[in-house]
């Protein structure tokens, strides 16, 4: 499906370190100098989901192949990268590719890491970023509206309706809005996508904080969470140290018992590629047989010929109806069977919309 998520942050606040964590390798180097990342780096990391688990159980599937997400670790960037400042243009270009943004933020203390601005701020640091794509997306728009505005005023209805967003865009952007936070008609959405705007993209901040303090946070992370709050957006505390010591455990109860000693519950790189799925508007359904148990990634409010798509172009070619049965019925009554004999499997059409966790059959003919 291609929903790419970018990481990015200020030079030095580990951002690499994490990307190391997600993808449990180390092909994203790590130095305590700015720009030790310079091309992206990208990886795709499967989304953790305990439902597969207990679906291959019950269908005794030889494989589980769970649903996945890309990362991309995007150079740090620093104050003037609107300008092509540091490695500005190259790092604004790589954003324009992601879906979506985790916002890495340093909430530790450390006098052997340097801080490009001499000191830990980590709600400084977020306007230093923020400001610089506000400053782009100003930009875009304006050389948008220069493109279009004479022939808009001439009477062309559809580009007279086009500068209308985009001068919308541009009051908000300059009052300081982001683009996420304008509000837009449904029939304009298309026009305000068409500048790939971004500040329109959706974002979660990762506060990474020091080992001894990434059960309960610290004073910087609750600075955050107060811009966060304001934002109305959503916060995820790390240790980026301690995932990546945990990305590194094979075993699995050797993992469990270090985030017990740690005060942890499970692993914030758990939360923060769920927290990134739910970012995209992403919901997953199954198929289940003994061949393979398999999550797939469907946007919310996909109908069941889209869902076809995702396993093979000519299922949605094709599609005839779909055997749908809830994640719910599935394991209540013991898999395909047992749901059929309590009369929980549902035939449905082309307009049926899909839910989360639907176990999905395809009826097709090419």
């Amino acid at each position: 499906m291609g929903f790419k998520t970018g990481i990015v942050g200020l030079p030095n606040v580990g951002k690499s370190t994490l990307f190391n964590a997600l993808t449990r390798t180390s092909s994203a180097q790590t130095a305590n100098f700015p720009f030790c990342t310079i091309d992206p780096n990208v990886g795709e990391v499967p989304v953790p989901d305990e439902r597969l688990q207990k679906l291959s159980k019950i269908a005794s599937s030889k494989v589980i192949i769970p649903t996945k997400m890309t990362f991309v670790d995007i150079a740090g960037l620093v104050r003037g990268a609107s300008r092509g400042e540091g490695l500005g243009n190259k790092f604004l270009a790589n954003i324009r590719e992601c879906d979506a943004i985790i916002h890495v933020l340093r909430c530790f203390q450390d006098s052997e890491v340097t801080h490009v601005s001499g000191k830990v701020d980590p709600v400084a640091d977020a306007e230093i970023i923020e400001t610089e794509l506000l400053l782009a997306d100003l930009e875009t728009v304006e050389k948008k509206i220069a493109s279009i505005e004479k022939k808009a005023n001439s009477g062309d209805k559809n580009l007279k309706k086009s500068l209308r967003v985009f001068e919308k865009i541009l009051k908000g952007i300059s009052d300081g809005a982001h683009a996420r936070a304008i509000t837009f008609e449904e029939e304009d959405i298309s026009i305000v996508n068409s500048l790939q705007l971004l500040t329109s993209k959706p974002i979660l901040y990762v506060c990474n904080v020091s080992e001894s303090t990434a059960a309960q946070g610290n004073e910087f992370s609750s600075k955050v969470q107060e811009l966060v709050n304001f934002r109305k957006a959503k916060m995820v505390i790390i240790s980026a140290v301690i995932e990546e010591e945990i990305s590194k455990l094979e075993d699995y109860n050797d993992a469990r018992l270090f985030l017990e000693d740690l005060g942890l519950e499970e692993p914030g790189l758990n939360r923060i590629i769920s927290s990134g799925y739910n970012l995209l508007n992403l919901q997953t359904f199954f198929t289940v047989g003994p061949k393979e148990a398999r999550a797939w990634t469907i946007p919310k409010g996909a109908l069941a010929p889209q869902a076809a798509g995702r396993i093979h172009s000519d299922f949605e070619k094709g599609f005839i109806r779909a055997e749908i049965i809830s994640y719910e019925d599935y394991i209540k009554y013991d898999g395909e069977q047992g749901a059929k004999e309590a009369g929980k499997m549902k035939i449905e059409g082309k307009s049926y919309l899909v839910h989360e966790g639907d176990i999905i059959h395809v009826l097709f003919n090419l």
